[in-house]
């Protein structure tokens, strides 16, 4: 895929992306369960650790959810080209 439809295609994933957060935060309690239980470990943590060591479980914390972003990014993506490799494919077995 070129990467002037991956730039096109870029606002598209990430407004799809927040759509499916918004679908999971509403409707899976089993995801909003080990999102509150993520969120108190992270807290208490953070209570636990001395001032200094703060710093560095924030950055932890922001640097992981910013790989986790690239991830989701990459394999909406992925799935968006499989599923044009599948349409292709099928459109190609009819003819």
């Amino acid at each position: 895929m070129h990467n002037s439809l991956e730039v096109l295609l870029d606002s598209l994933i990430r407004t799809r992306i927040e759509t499916l957060y918004g679908e999971l935060n509403k409707n899976s309690s089993s995801y909003n369960q080990f999102s509150s239980e993520r969120n108190l470990y992270f807290d208490q943590l953070h209570e636990l650790l001395p001032e200094d060591i703060q710093k560095t479980l924030f950055l932890y914390d922001d640097a992981d959810l910013s790989v986790q972003a690239i991830l989701e990014r990459e394999i909406y993506l992925q799935g968006f080209k499989d599923a044009l490799h599948l349409h292709n494919e099928l459109h190609a077995s009819l003819d």
